[in-house]
């Protein structure tokens, strides 16, 4: 186990970046950003626009590292500009791709498994700003599919892997 801290974690109820990457950046609600959320097994984040949606099941969770967001200037890159659920910072979640990890931040375990990169799109060089996409190439995040009910805070938490993909 390691000590992790869950900076930031976002609920969005809507898809907001859609359309193409020239146009204007949309509103991004600040609001959307959240102190806790609650995670339903093989559903996703209770009120986020991925929940309990088919084509979603097995990656309705987003997890980033904090330490691979490129600092590009104002505003300080974030989950609002990304997209992804939980920014953590203390583990390089893109080298868990496979893996079945979980986040305890006191209440008990949320067990995932961690299916597969979130590729980063083009919109992250209008969000962050240019050159973004190809620097989260590789560690952008990844997209989980969550296997536990349970409760995530921003604050300290304890990281593990139950199940390693190459043991």
């Amino acid at each position: 186990m390691a000590r992790v801290e869950i900076l930031q974690l976002l609920v969005s109820p809507a898809h907001r970046l859609a359309g193409r990457p020239g146009d204007a950046v949309p509103e991004l609600p600040a609001d959307e950003l959240v102190e806790s959320l609650r995670v339903r097994a093989g559903l996703g984040i209770v009120g986020d626009r991925y929940f309990n949606r088919p084509a979603h099941r097995d990656a309705s969770v987003t997890l980033m590292a904090a330490e691979r967001l490129p600092r590009t200037g104002p505003p300080e890159p974030g989950l609002l500009l990304t997209r992804r659920n939980v920014l953590l910072r203390g583990v390089d979640i893109d080298d868990h791709i496979g893996d079945t990890v979980f986040l305890d931040c006191g209440t008990g375990r949320v067990e995932l498994e961690v299916r597969r990169a979130a590729r980063p799109c083009a919109w992250m060089d209008v969000t962050l700003g240019p050159g973004a996409q190809r620097a989260l190439r590789g560690g952008g995040g990844v997209r989980c599919r969550p296997v536990s009910d349970g409760v995530l805070a921003v604050g300290a938490a304890e990281f593990g892997v139950l199940r390693a993909a190459h043991a």
